[in-house]
């Protein structure tokens, strides 16, 4: 049987600055979640090669940092490498990206595919980009991860992407689905996890602007306005300035689902609960 690894935090005994104390507890604060979700759903095990996606953005930076601070305190070995697709996109400058690979030792690959060309001449002016773009990128990582012996492929998604597009998927597909913690990847030879998936994005974004984050701006959907996830997050945010347990609520909902309560017959036997009435009223009477 493979160990979880049982994570350790250490703490500083220095005099901190205020900022400096701010930046602890808020790192404190995302290895704790970070390491709850690992726990909770068995993320991570003895001698797992896991393949970290770094898109450049502040959440696969986070993801990173955190994952590398884990390894290095855990007694439990396993390996992180990380792992950056150029898609081709105009601007794009991974300098700052591969000076922070190699400063914090952590062994990469930045693979070039333009994938950025196919996109926009397959998805006409004023489309969405996104579905595309992420069906290519997934296909290439997976080859990659398969061809290279990772057995695990770490993703950047956060509590908010979990619960947005569990709205989404409601508002625009008539499905109750999200993104899982973790899942058996599509070629079903790599298990994809989101350690990230009980952190906010307020308490990313803010690590990465402290730790100075060489981020790298997406050309495609980040420059789309009108994208039916960025109104779906406006509407979570708009919700939330009222209640802001709105957020946490819903990430409750996705590990609180209730059969009985809604309408699936595949996963409720709504047809035979007048048996189940006569089952019972048998039972009482023997009793």
């Amino acid at each position: 049987m493979q160990k979880t690894i049982k994570w350790i935090h250490t703490h500083k005994t220095l005099p901190l600055k205020q900022t400096d104390k701010q930046f602890e507890k808020l790192e404190k604060k995302l290895l704790h979640y970070m390491g709850r979700a690992i726990g909770d759903y068995d993320l991570i095990k003895k001698n797992d090669r896991i393949l970290v996606c770094v898109s450049g953005g502040k959440d696969s930076f986070t993801m990173l940092s955190l994952l590398n601070i884990m390894r290095r305190r855990t007694r439990v070995p396993y390996e992180i490498f990380a792992f950056t697709l150029d898609q081709s996109q105009p601007g794009w400058n991974d300098t700052g990206l591969r000076n922070y690979f190699e400063q914090n030792k952590i062994p990469f690959e930045i693979l070039t595919k333009d994938t950025y060309s196919i996109v926009k001449d397959k998805i006409p002016e004023g489309n969405t980009y996104c579905s595309l773009c992420s069906r290519l990128r997934r296909g290439i990582i997976y080859r990659y991860a398969e061809e290279n012996g990772f057995n695990k492929i770490a993703l950047g998604h956060h509590r908010d992407d979990l619960i947005t597009s569990l709205l989404m998927s409601i508002f625009y597909n008539g499905e109750v689905r999200s993104m899982p913690p973790k899942l058996l990847a599509d070629n079903q030879r790599q298990i994809v996890i989101r350690p990230l998936s009980y952190c906010q994005e307020k308490d990313i974004a803010l690590y990465a602007k402290m730790k100075q984050f060489p981020i790298i701006p997406c050309n495609l959907c980040g420059s789309q306005e009108n994208l039916a996830r960025k109104k779906t997050r406006r509407l979570i945010e708009s919700l939330s300035s009222e209640n802001p347990k709105i957020p946490s609520n819903m990430l409750h909902a996705l590990q609180q689902i209730k059969p009985s309560q809604l309408m699936d017959k595949r996963m409720w036997d709504f047809k035979s609960l007048e048996e189940r009435i006569k089952d019972s009223d048998r039972e009482s009477k023997t009793n």
